[in-house]
């Protein structure tokens, strides 16, 4: 683990010293490996039953894209060229999902969003104590499952609103100066570690895991991040 990531765990104020096993996910919520990545997760700390303490750090995987998004198959044409060349990825991506309980409706999906908006959100989910892993589960689920476009201010505020945050809070954290610079340097201290793929998951501020890696792999890091000697990564080359 770099020298860098490391030290952004040790100066997070918002890190609970106490617990057992404390994750900072890092992901965007556009990416289909964080979605199914963030199921694997939730399996494996079902599976521990330990108190755990999980954040999230952003990452915006496509941060070139307009501030007002961009139509689905202009994205994929430039990513993947040819149609030919994504049905293949889509249809591993369905198999991959439905076995995390995900039910990937990429025919429902018309708009890729630019995601700073929705990393806005999340940030004030966490100073405003709500269950940031739920938010994220629902923001990734209305994408990928319902086709919303969680670029809009509007359904921004509808999801916001399942949680407790109301919608002026909302407003607030899309339109502020300040909550976009906190975003954005948290995600440059991020990169700047060498990052360069997600889902991520630093673990007791001394393990990074990098990629959706399954279930039983996750709990193996939880042990080594808890009871291992040393600091070491368990990185994926296929899935990130």
């Amino acid at each position: 683990m770099s020298e860098t990531l490391s030290n952004i765990a040790r100066s997070n104020d918002r890190v609970a010293p106490n617990a057992s096993l404390h994750v900072e996910v890092i992901a965007d919520f556009v990416c289909p490996f964080c979605f199914i990545g963030k199921r694997r997760l939730d399996e494996a700390l079902e599976a521990v039953k330990g108190p755990s303490d999980v954040r999230w750090y952003p990452y915006q995987l496509n941060p070139e894209i307009p501030a007002d998004g961009q139509p689905l198959d202009v994205f994929l044409t430039r990513r993947f060229g040819s149609p030919a060349n994504v049905e293949p990825v889509l249809a591993h991506l369905a198999a991959e999902g439905k076995a995390a309980g995900i039910d990937f409706r990429f025919d429902k999906v018309r708009h890729v969003p630019n995601t700073l908006a929705v990393h806005q959100l999340m940030e004030v989910a966490e100073t405003g104590e709500v269950d940031q892993s739920s938010l994220a589960d629902d923001l990734m689920r209305a994408f990928f499952e319902e086709g919303r476009n969680i670029g809009n201010r509007g359904e921004l505020i509808d999801i916001a609103a399942t949680h407790g945050i109301s919608a002026a809070d909302a407003n607030k954290a899309i339109d502020s100066d300040e909550i976009r610079q906190q975003v954005l340097t948290r995600e440059a201290r991020v990169r700047s570690s060498g990052l360069a793929g997600v889902p991520g998951y630093l673990l007791n501020r001394r393990l990074l895991v990098v990629g959706a890696q399954d279930a039983d792999a996750i709990v193996s890091a939880f042990d080594r991040a808890m009871f291992g000697e040393g600091t070491d990564s368990l990185g994926s080359p296929a899935l990130h």
